[in-house]
């Protein structure tokens, strides 16, 4: 494989494993755990294919004394490998990993969206065109035979990655969720996390108000008093956070579709559920009548680290959406 056909393999995998991670953040329905194991084998391809690029693009520029160029590579290729190194010893390890206040499936996604800038940066002076296929000759084949093989070469080592991963998961008596998640005892109070690590001071239960506004007849203000009023309810649902864990367990709180009821909520549109910290998730209306406005969870009050006095319970959606700290709902 020619040294700009593996530039385009390496942009192609590289666009494709940040792609469908990005993806994965939101995914939660079942139907979407082929995007997972797709993740998972692009991260094999990937991984053997920036080994082969170090392997042959260190010594040259190293020759050649490009520091620069060098450095920037090394950073792409050290991110990278971290990247990756992350979400396979994540699913390798049979347990929930954490260094510090962050697990290790955080600190792979924080790496994958760090090593953006130096992808950029690596490919500015010269390799944007090499990324571009070639023009060619009608009669010339679009891919070479040597390229093929080394393509499906890379394909097959990252189906070997991805399978030695889920085996030694196996063996070590791991269970993980579609997502990747690790799962939790059922019944119990979510650990208290954030993505951002983002969060607020205890927001005082007299004092809080959710507001309900927008495309509504009826534009509300309500206490927990009178949100309760709506009438309260009780679900199990899962709880699968980005951060690699996933927890069922009881919500108890009043149906989203009840306040949208009582405001007068139009028929259609986007419902954006957003906390005092501006973070939001925005639903289909459909999807929003379905969600809970939770006020307990596992039978007790709600605690301030699960976004206390309210949270969004949005089933089918990652944690990353199930909002904590709610005081404004938006109908659009």
């Amino acid at each position: 494989m020619s040294t700009a056909a593996l530039d385009r393999l390496l942009a192609i995998l590289v666009a494709a494993q940040l792609g469908t991670g990005l993806l994965s953040l939101r995914a939660g329905t079942p139907s979407t755990a082929p995007l997972f194991v797709v993740h998972g084998l692009l991260g094999g391809a990937l991984l053997a294919a920036v080994l082969v690029k170090v392997r042959r693009s260190v010594p040259r520029a190293w020759a050649a004394r490009r520091w620069l160029a060098l450095a920037v590579a090394l950073l792409l290729g050290l991110t990278t490998t971290a990247a990756l190194a992350g979400g396979f010893v994540w699913v390798a390890s049979g347990r929930i990993l954490s260094l510090g206040p962050w697990t290790v499936l955080t600190l792979h996604v924080f790496a994958a969206l760090a090593l953006v800038p130096f992808a950029v940066i690596h490919l500015l002076p010269r390799r944007w065109r090499v990324i571009r296929p070639p023009r060619r000759p009608a009669d010339r084949p679009l891919m070479s035979r040597r390229t093929a093989l080394t393509t499906l070469a890379f394909g097959l080592v990252g189906l070997a990655t991805w399978a030695g991963a889920e085996a030694l998961d196996r063996a070590a008596g791991g269970v993980r969720r579609f997502t990747g998640s690790r799962w939790l005892p059922d019944g119990g109070i979510p650990p208290a996390t954030t993505f951002f690590g983002e969060g607020t001071q205890p927001l005082s239960r007299g004092e809080w108000r959710l507001r309900v506004h927008g495309a509504v007849d009826r534009p509300l203000e309500l206490s927990l008093d009178e949100l309760a009023g709506l009438g309260e309810t009780a679900r199990e649902e899962v709880l699968d956070c980005t951060s690699g864990w996933a927890l069922r367990t009881s919500w108890g709180g009043v149906p989203l579709a009840s306040v949208l009821d009582a405001a007068g909520a139009a028929a259609e549109g986007i419902v954006t559920v957003r906390a005092v910290t501006g973070w939001y998730a925005a639903l289909p209306m459909e999807e929003a009548r379905g969600a809970l406005l939770a006020t307990s969870v596992a039978d007790r009050p709600l605690p301030h680290g699960n976004g206390a006095p309210c949270r969004l319970v949005a089933p089918n959606r990652r944690g990353l959406e199930w909002v904590k700290w709610v005081t404004d709902v938006e109908v659009t």
